[in-house]
């Protein structure tokens, strides 16, 4: 029988506190233990960026972070992107209407890596769009819209924090 380990960890701004196995992934928990389905896995290998999420504020590839890692720790998964009262967040409105979404897949993990760029600096150019997400594969979209809907997304918050 395997040792279970207990973790408190904030996900999303909920608490949650429970027992894991050691050998557990951030991404199998959020998915099988959490049923937050958002984060995709893909390659496992933390290569194709899908099961991006922040973790205190970071982007990690949770396919390689254990659960355990994340005791005491502060979770941010695509499920908590939109505000409370349902509407889609600046991002991924500007990803629907820029059609910076095709299949889907590599989504979760593009919108958690540019919610990172986007807070680090609000006013990002095309290039520093393209080197936020070089190390998150899309097979879909060639990457031109999702830049233009993140760039129309900047615009949005840098509006949204003058007011």
């Amino acid at each position: 029988m395997e040792r279970k380990h207990a973790i408190s960890v904030t996900v999303n701004d909920h608490p949650y506190s429970g027992e894991v196995v050691g050998r557990t992934t951030l991404a199998d928990f959020l998915r099988h233990g959490l049923q937050l389905t958002g984060t995709h896995v893909g390659c496992e290998h933390g290569v194709c960026g899908a099961c991006t999420v922040l973790v205190d504020g970071s982007s990690v590839r949770s396919c390689l972070m254990l659960a355990v890692q994340v005791h005491g720790r502060r979770v941010e998964t695509v499920e908590g992107l939109a505000p409370a009262d349902g509407a889609l967040s600046h991002l991924q409105s500007a990803f629907l209407e820029h059609r910076g979404l095709q299949c889907g897949f590599c989504t979760p993990g593009m919108l958690m890596t540019l919610t990172e760029l986007l807070r680090t600096d609000p006013d990002p150019d095309e290039q520093m769009i393209r080197v936020a997400v070089s190390g998150n594969i899309c097979r879909c979209t060639g990457y031109q819209n999702i830049v233009d809907a993140t760039l129309e997304a900047a615009a949005r918050y840098r509006a949204e924090r003058s007011q």
